[in-house]
């Protein structure tokens, strides 16, 4: 297979933790006999010193034109006093706006050799966690009719049954592939917009028989996340409920260095990056954990270019190199054995 992936390195260490996914790409290709070519563009902070705005256009046209996009990172306290169309942070909207992302993976994965870092009981969380939260990512409060006036504000929660399901298809596909459960989460004891979402959730479900279903107010989930995780395999959701759900699930996990994303368009093109953010007061330092990007390769090879075995060979030797007791600083404790950013990404490498 050949693929082309646009690079998006963005600020503080993003460019650190993007080499690493990139090295153990090459990884991956030299195995299976792939060819995967890179270019790189410029977003976020970066740009906005370069060219004066944070989304590039030829950063969007490159990444168009693409297969997939692998992202670092963007933002950082140099530029949080800029007027908000010029903040880091509306280069993502930027990107997902404009190549259509619709629709947001968050996995929370506790993996067993970290088990101490999550904060719930070990009777909680037995060997692990694994949960898929599946955001619908452009429609919804943050994209409503907004308005203010001097005593007051509002902003409006709305969908179209196409809006909604088309991101709940995509979360039965996804549950699917992995334990044939998906939990639909709402409001709709309250919410206009939330009873169509269920409604439509009812109707679509005819159409993938193998999926168990369920549905969960969000107050509810969000308790039931801390209660009883487990419970939990694939969470379909709006935008702002998502939001709020798939940051509470990486909390319980015990370190958000460890977690992937992904933000796809209709036809399983995405956009890739980790879930943490731009640290640049450790950038450039060989101190960033790269494991969340690399797994985030992993996540592209998995659903936009339909390479399981590869995205599992990956997945596999991330959990070699921890059993093997090599931690990055953020995930260190006493008795393992610490390592920088580029090493670890070698250990990664090499163990495929």
């Amino acid at each position: 297979m050949k693929k082309h992936i646009a690079l998006v390195p963005g600020d503080g260490i993003g460019p650190d933790i993007v080499r690493e996914g990139v090295k153990v790409l090459s990884a991956v290709a030299e195995k299976f006999s792939h060819e995967f070519t890179t270019s790189s563009y410029a977003a976020g902070g970066v740009a906005l010193d370069s060219v004066g705005i944070p989304l590039p256009e030829a950063t969007l046209d490159g990444c168009k034109q693409s297969d997939g996009v692998l992202l670092g990172a963007v933002g950082g306290p140099k530029w949080d006093t800029l007027p908000s169309h010029l903040r880091p942070e509306k280069a993502l909207l930027g990107l997902r706006g404009g190549m259509g992302l619709f629709c947001n993976l968050r996995p929370a994965i506790l993996y067993k050799q970290l088990s101490d870092a999550c904060p719930l009981k070990k009777e909680i969380i037995g060997d692990g966690l694994d949960i898929m939260v599946v955001r619908e990512l452009t429609g919804g409060i943050y994209f409503g009719e907004r308005g203010r006036t001097e005593d007051r504000a509002y902003d409006t929660m709305a969908y179209t049954v196409a809006e909604i399901e088309r991101i709940v298809r995509k979360g039965f596909e996804i549950a699917q592939k992995r334990s044939r459960r998906l939990c639909s989460v709402d409001k709709a004891n309250i919410l206009n917009s939330s009873q169509l979402w269920r409604e439509v959730v009812q109707r679509v479900q005819s159409d993938y028989p193998d999926v168990e279903v369920s549905h969960m107010y969000v107050d509810n989930a969000a308790m039931q996340l801390v209660r009883n995780p487990r419970q939990f395999d694939v969470v379909v959701t709006s935008n702002m409920f998502g939001d709020i759900l798939s940051d509470e699930a990486s909390q319980i996990t015990g370190s958000i260095g460890m977690l992937p994303s992904a933000s796809l368009a209709e036809d399983g093109f995405g956009m890739y990056e980790p879930i943490h953010g731009s640290a640049p007061d450790i950038a450039g330092k060989d101190l960033a954990n790269p494991i969340a990007t690399i797994l985030s390769v992993a996540m592209m090879l998995r659903y936009s270019f339909s390479l399981s075995e590869e995205a599992d060979a990956i997945e596999r030797a991330v959990n070699s190199v921890l059993d093997d007791g090599y931690r990055t600083a953020d995930i260190y404790t006493d008795g393992m054995k610490k390592v920088g950013t580029s090493e670890m990404g070698s250990l990664i490498a090499r163990a495929l």
